[in-house]
């Protein structure tokens, strides 16, 4: 069994909405990901996208692009990105869903080769971007909600990987040390994988170890529209 990641599929929701007004990299991106996706993923690997998944506005509207994922081979795990206005309440979400696909939110998931688990995230606080009373309060409810994925986590770990999905960066590259990593650190994970940057925005994200985690920055467009592949090592055995 393998582990891919692969977050920002920004499916058109019924709408006719060409990504390539984003710029001409973007256009056919979901074949060019498609096509990656057929030659390597098997039936039994799992795909993670964490979050902005479909344009659509509404659930009804935004079932054939989750139809189209549920096409390709693998299991999927999904999360909220902040895009996703389809996205309700989870049991209408979990109803809608086809059989190869499974949503978490901030909640966790077996998956035989790892325990994975998740939530949406929020924009970090920094000395230069401060948050509005309204942002700080998602923020902190985020922060919380992340505790609550890694304690259901944990529960049914039993020595496995240990796999954190979220749609907003938990770190940047200047900014390592936030109330994400604080908890992130508490728990024994091996891998956090995240989207949600674009562009020149790619330029801030992190990707690599920092305090024995690894950090995976998933959005499509970073990864050239190629799905990247998760190591599946329990923390004793990272070097």
């Amino acid at each position: 069994m393998s582990l891919f990641a692969i977050g920002d599929l920004h499916l058109p929701g019924g709408d006719d909405k060409p990504m390539d007004i984003f710029g001409s990299h973007w256009d056919g991106h979901f074949m060019r990901i498609s096509e990656d996706w057929r030659q390597r993923v098997g039936e039994s690997d799992t795909v993670l996208i964490p979050g902005d998944i479909s344009w659509a506005m509404q659930l009804r509207d935004a079932l054939p692009d989750l139809q189209s994922i549920a096409e390709l081979p693998g299991r999927k795990i999904i999360i909220k990105g902040n895009h996703d206005y389809w996205w309700n309440t989870l049991t209408q979400v979990k109803s809608a869903l086809p059989q190869s696909m499974q949503a978490l939110q901030h909640s966790a998931a077996d998956i035989g080769c790892a325990v994975v688990c998740g939530t949406r995230g929020w924009t970090i606080p920094t000395a230069d971007t401060p948050l509005s009373s309204e942002d700080q309060r998602i923020f902190n409810r985020e922060v919380l909600r992340l505790d609550m994925a890694l304690q259901a986590a944990v529960k049914i770990l039993d020595g496995r990987p240990l796999v954190v999905m979220m749609h907003y960066p938990p770190l940047y590259d200047m900014e390592r040390d936030t109330e994400f990593t604080r908890v992130l650190k508490r728990y024994p994970v091996t891998d956090v994988v995240y989207g949600h940057l674009h562009g020149a925005g790619i330029r801030v994200g992190f990707t690599g170890e920092h305090d024995g985690i690894r950090y995976h920055l998933t959005s499509c467009d970073s990864l050239g529209f190629r799905l990247a592949e998760i190591p599946l090592e329990t923390a004793g055995e990272k070097t």
